[in-house]
């Protein structure tokens, strides 16, 4: 069973067709078959993604570091849920079980997650698909960061090809059921 990591937001957004798109994630997760590993908690986004793909009868790993327990509510009812000393080791963990990375919208942890798993990928300690959604353009500034890197010499054209940037749902699935 292919194993898909989820890295998102441990608030709700304002933008309810964020919070739609988190629950519509872990619906087609679910019905693809797949397990989703994620970040463990029971709110925000990470709650809405957790709560679909077991309503829809999908396996959920949870993967929390002991000091966000209560930061982040755990969420008790997930298949399995692994508690880590830190969050250097939930990060590894993550990526040791997961087949692939998908990114909703979120804050700095979500961001912090995305470039290090990019980093990693780039380092050729991984070689799997990193998407992000970007839903309503939540995205777009990262784009223009990344636009301006390349232009200043500080990635390369493979560089970005290390990961997708699409705009909804439907595309991401596209990419993991070519690439998985």
């Amino acid at each position: 069973m292919k194993k898909i990591c989820v890295y998102c937001g441990s608030r709700t957004p304002n933008d309810t067709e964020l919070s739609s798109l988190a629950v519509e994630a872990g619906k087609q997760i679910a019905r693809n078959g797949w397990s989703i590993v994620y970040g463990g908690g029971k709110v925000g986004m990470m709650g809405l993604v957790a709560n679909a793909a077991l309503e829809g009868n999908g396996e959920v790993i949870g993967i929390i570091p002991t000091a966000l327990k209560k930061a982040e509510v755990v969420h008790t009812g997930v298949t399995t849920l692994h508690e880590t000393q830190d969050m250097h080791t939930r990060k590894a963990m993550m990526e040791s079980i997961s087949d692939a990375f998908v990114v909703l919208p979120g804050g700095y942890g979500t961001l912090d997650e995305f470039f290090e798993i990019l980093t990693w990928r780039q380092l050729g300690i991984h070689n799997k698909p990193i998407i992000l959604i970007n839903k309503n353009g939540y995205f777009d500034g990262l784009q223009v960061f990344v636009d301006k890197a390349l232009d200043e010499n500080f990635i390369t054209d493979k560089s970005v090809s290390l990961f997708h940037i699409v705009p909804e749902l439907e595309d991401c699935f596209e990419i993991l059921n070519s690439e998985l």
